[in-house]
């Protein structure tokens, strides 16, 4: 069952009173979250920056509310009753892909790892800021945006095709030897931008701050985890390591 936000609380933030964020005018977002305290706190937050937010207490709510909604960007609770935040992203994305960004009460890349497998785009480890859970939103936000503006400036754009991969950025489609591989959408500009300079060493920062909107050095394991999810849906071969320093796409032989 969904409930509705409670109102923001006066001096809730800067952008308190109901001010849309710029360039994010009128999203909804759903919170899927068990316990009532962090659900108000983050619906409060949320509402704070001028979105709709909307609250499901459990699981099959979640996934319920995510179908009559079609939000912008969802937060997840792994641990809910019912099913849990693995299974609620797995029937969100097979009915309609949303950015979802999940809450892990274990700081254990394992549980991270098979999050973004799913299909997460991004997470967090409680306790976290309500700065940051904003930051995180706004950036999912953002990303949305931008592959919406893509898919019209770049339709005439052919295909990436370097050995047995081919990257489709018009519409969004990754290839291997033939086999199309499914890719959140912040794999796929996390792809694109290593494949956009082939060979080139990419810092964490830098990817952070190109892909995920966020500035903030404390994030770079959210891009260590992210490399390897692509690794794991892609093969090893396609992304090289320079230790203390980032990534680099490297071309499959043809």
């Amino acid at each position: 069952m969904t409930t509705p936000t409670p109102p923001s609380p006066p001096g809730g933030g800067p952008a308190a009173g109901g001010t849309p964020s710029p360039g994010q005018p009128n999203a909804t977002v759903l919170v899927v979250e068990d316990e009532p305290a962090i659900a108000a706190a983050i619906a409060q937050r949320l509402s704070a920056e001028g979105w709709r937010v909307e609250v499901a207490r459990d699981g099959l709510a979640g996934v319920d509310a995510a179908t009559r909604l079609r939000p912008d960007a969802i937060v997840l609770d792994v641990m809910l009753p019912g099913i849990d935040g693995l299974e609620v992203t797995r029937r969100i994305q097979a009915d309609h892909p949303i950015p979802i960004l999940m809450l892990t009460a274990r700081d254990d890349e394992t549980d991270m790892l098979v999050g973004l497998g799913v299909g997460a785009d991004d997470y967090m480890t409680k306790p976290f800021s309500m700065r940051e859970l904003v930051a995180r939103v706004k950036a999912l936000l953002r990303r949305v945006e931008r592959a919406s503006q893509a898919a019209v400036t770049v339709p005439a754009d052919p295909p990436m095709v370097m050995g047995d991969v081919s990257i489709d950025r018009a519409q969004r489609r990754v290839h291997r030897s033939g086999e199309e591989v499914h890719l959140t959408p912040t794999e796929f500009e996390l792809l694109v931008m290593l494949a956009s300079s082939p060979k080139t060493v990419q810092t964490r920062e830098k990817l952070l701050a190109e892909v995920w909107d966020w500035a903030d050095a404390s994030g770079t394991r959210t891009v260590d985890s992210h490399i390897k999810a692509l690794r794991r849906k892609l093969g090893p071969d396609l992304i090289r390591t320079v230790h203390g320093v980032g990534y680099a796409f490297e071309p499959p032989a043809s």
